[in-house]
């Protein structure tokens, strides 16, 4: 993304964060658009007034997802705790003075959620969470959205996600074959999914 563009999001980022009161920026699209380097990117320009909290940091875990026989489908909609997600965000709306929440994250070495990742001092006046179902209508993902002051969604050309998802997958330990089988039956399907919510969005970005 080009500066020009960042700093036109970095502004209308800290116009929110400037309004009074605990606000949630959220940043949906699908897998390999580049969410999470742009949500790292406003938070770094905003000079401590946000705090990321990933969606990801509600993945179940290996076990769980293995016990339930959901292994195979890891990031699809049923494979995270959304009803948890959705009450953190009820929390952080809800900031509470003298009271730092802590969120979970996703640490890709591991593939694993990690508890107790990410302090959210009740000082910082904006949140900024990204993933994939943000956007998403259905069972308990339809709590997010409204929970959400402002939704963003990065669209990015398939031609360009698809290199960028293979090779995360290889970077991570997969062989190229099983990176490339994974994204076509997986994380593809997830983003035809999450593309239905785009109409939801407040502001839909051009990745690059």
């Amino acid at each position: 993304m080009d500066v020009t563009a960042l700093d036109h999001l970095a502004r209308r980022a800290r116009a929110l964060a400037e309004t009074g009161g605990r606000r949630v920026l959220g940043i949906a699209g699908p897998p390999g658009a580049g969410k999470s380097t742009l949500a790292a990117r406003l938070a770094d320009r905003l000079d401590g007034l946000a705090v990321l909290v990933p969606m990801d940091g509600f993945h179940l875990a290996q076990a769980e997802l293995e016990r339930l026989g959901r292994a195979g489908r890891k990031g699809a909609p049923d494979t995270f705790d959304a009803a948890g997600y959705a009450a953190l965000l009820v929390r952080l709306r809800a900031a509470e003075p003298g009271t730092t929440v802590y969120a979970p994250a996703f640490d890709r070495t591991l593939e694993e959620p990690v508890a107790g990742s990410v302090p959210v001092p009740p000082e910082v006046p904006l949140v900024i969470t990204e993933g994939n179902y943000l956007l998403h209508d259905e069972g308990p993902w339809s709590a997010v959205l409204p929970l959400l002051d402002e939704a963003w969604y990065l669209d990015l050309a398939p031609t360009r996600r698809v290199p960028r998802l293979v090779a995360r997958h290889v970077h991570f330990g997969k062989s190229e074959e099983q990176a490339r089988r994974w994204v076509n039956d997986s994380d593809e399907a997830n983003a035809r999914l999450v593309e239905r919510g785009r109409g939801r969005a407040h502001l839909v970005v051009r990745g690059e």
